[in-house]
C-alpha cells in the first residue's frame, strides 16, 4: 500500500475514533430557512396563520388547497411551533385527516405517547377526540389537514402544550 494511502486511513480511523470519544464535536445540522423548506416540500407554504395564532405556540402558516367540496389546507409549522390542545367536535361524522407532505412533526393524543409523522404519513382523527400537532424541535413541517364533514361541527380549542412535556421530543 503507498504511504499517502495508509496516511489517509490512518487520518480517518484516528478523526472517528476522535469523534466517537467526543473530543471532536460533529456540527449540529443547521435548520432549514423557510425559502429552503419551500423547496423541499410540492405545495406553497402560504401566508402567516394570523387568524388562528393565538391557538399556536411559535408561527404557523396556511395555504388553502381546496375550499370547495372537500376542505383542504396546506399548514406549515415552523421549528418548535405546534397547535394548542383542541377537539374537533361533532355529533356525526366530523373529525380530521392529516397527510404529512414535509419535514418533521408529532400528532399526540390526550393520554397516549406522541407520534412521530414524516412526509407520506396519514393520522386520521376522529370526531371528539383531544390532540394536537406541530413541528419537531428541530424541523420545519407540513401537513395537509382535511376536514371531515360531519353534523353540528365546531373546533373547541384547549389548552397550550405544556414546554415541559414538548421539550422530551426529540
Amino acid at each position: 500500500m503507498k504511504k499517502s494511502a495508509l496516511f489517509l486511513i490512518t487520518i480517518l480511523f484516528i478523526s472517528t475514533n476522535l469523534v466517537f470519544a467526543g473530543i471532536i464535536k460533529k456540527e449540529k445540522p443547521t435548520v432549514l430557512t423557510k425559502e429552503e423548506y419551500q423547496e423541499t416540500i410540492m405545495f406553497p407554504i402560504g401566508g402567516t396563520n394570523d387568524a388562528y395564532k393565538q391557538y399556536f405556540i411559535g408561527q404557523s402558516y396556511i395555504s388553502p388547497i381546496s375550499t370547495s367540496q372537500v376542505k383542504m389546507y396546506n399548514v406549515t409549522f415552523e421549528p418548535k411551533c405546534r397547535n394548542n390542545w383542541h377537539i374537533h367536535k361533532a355529533k356525526s361524522g366530523g373529525g380530521q385527516i392529516l397527510i404529512a407532505i414535509g419535514g418533521r412533526g408529532y400528532y399526540q393524543e390526550w393520554g397516549k405517547n406522541p407520534i412521530e409523522m414524516k412526509a407520506g404519513d396519514v393520522i386520521n382523527i376522529p370526531a371528539n377526540v383531544k390532540h394536537w400537532h406541530g413541528a419537531a424541535p428541530d424541523s420545519w413541517f407540513s401537513h395537509i389537514a382535511v376536514e371531515v364533514d360531519g353534523v353540528e361541527t365546531e373546533n373547541i380549542w384547549l389548552e397550550a402544550v405544556e414546554n415541559s412535556e414538548y421539550s422530551k421530543l426529540k
